[in-house]
């Protein structure tokens, strides 16, 4: 699924028997999808509350509110997009890959079909007149990344000194001793997920490293607190070579424990 997202809002990752605590004037639409069909490109815009929108609850000015990055935010200066880049070469073959050695390997690009949803991804993005205002792109150094940057770029009319690479806070997620397996063992990892975002996958010897959720967490974190004092109400295009990544970071601006940061599988998308 190659379909970018939008909202007005922070993308909030309630169930739909919850209820979310917004203005009742809200509209919600439910995007129903699969934690397999993260594998491909999304992209999912997070707006900032500021002190120049009308329904922001806070009287501050953004300048008084910077400073040490919290999750989640008491507010953001920036407007967000958040994009999984296309399927890998090794996603192709059903192979997990994210060991970071081999993370600038030309075997770690698009694949064919990964390019022609990333293009898919960046037109959507610019029908949503992502970057008609000051874009900035911030992709994972990860090959894949990189190259759905370029493209994201080249379709929304950035310049290319708008892409600003980020080395290691943005790696995808390391899987461990998962490392080489196929694909569908990664329901193993995400049922430890569930238990607690504190449990590492098995460790192996090859250099992968064995990330839990909470040190995803604390990554994406890095990313934020980088990104909310280096721009002021900017466009940010975050580009992840995986979903891990940017499933835990929607949980942390939003709040979200997150031992639930699969639930946000299911998107929802708030109109206001």
């Amino acid at each position: 699924m190659s379909k970018a997202f939008a909202s007005n809002t922070l993308v909030p990752p309630w169930n739909s028997s919850e209820q979310p605590l917004i203005p009742s004037h809200s509209q919600f639409h439910f995007k129903p999808t699969t934690r397999r069909h993260l594998i491909t490109s999304i992209s999912i815009i997070m707006t900032p509350l500021l002190a120049s929108d009308p329904f922001s609850p806070f009287p501050l000015p953004v300048s008084h509110a910077r400073g040490l990055f919290q999750m989640p935010p008491f507010r953001l200066s920036n407007r967000y997009f958040l994009v999984r880049a296309g399927e890998s070469e090794y996603e192709s073959l059903g192979l997990i890959n994210t060991n970071p050695v081999a993370k600038t390997s030309v075997d770690n690009g698009l694949s064919e079909k990964g390019k022609k949803q990333t293009v898919r991804a960046a037109f959507d993005l610019k029908e949503m007149r992502a970057c008609d205002e000051n874009c900035w792109i911030w992709p994972s150094i990860t090959q894949r990344a990189y190259q759905a940057a370029e493209i994201i770029a080249a379709v929304n009319g950035v310049n290319r000194s708008h892409i600003v690479p980020e080395y290691s806070f943005l790696d995808a997620r390391g899987l461990g001793a998962y490392e080489g397996k196929s694909l569908d063992t990664l329901s193993q990892v995400y049922e430890s997920d569930s238990l607690s975002p504190n449990i590492k996958p098995p460790p192996t010897d090859d250099g992968t490293p064995n990330e839990s959720v909470s040190d995803v967490f604390v990554r994406v974190t890095q990313v934020m607190s980088i990104l909310e004092t280096q721009y002021s109400e900017d466009t940010v295009i975050i580009v992840s070579p995986d979903s891990d990544n940017l499933t835990v970071l929607q949980a942390g601006l939003t709040g979200l424990d997150l031992r639930r940061q699969l639930t946000l599988t299911t998107i929802v998308l708030l109109a206001i």
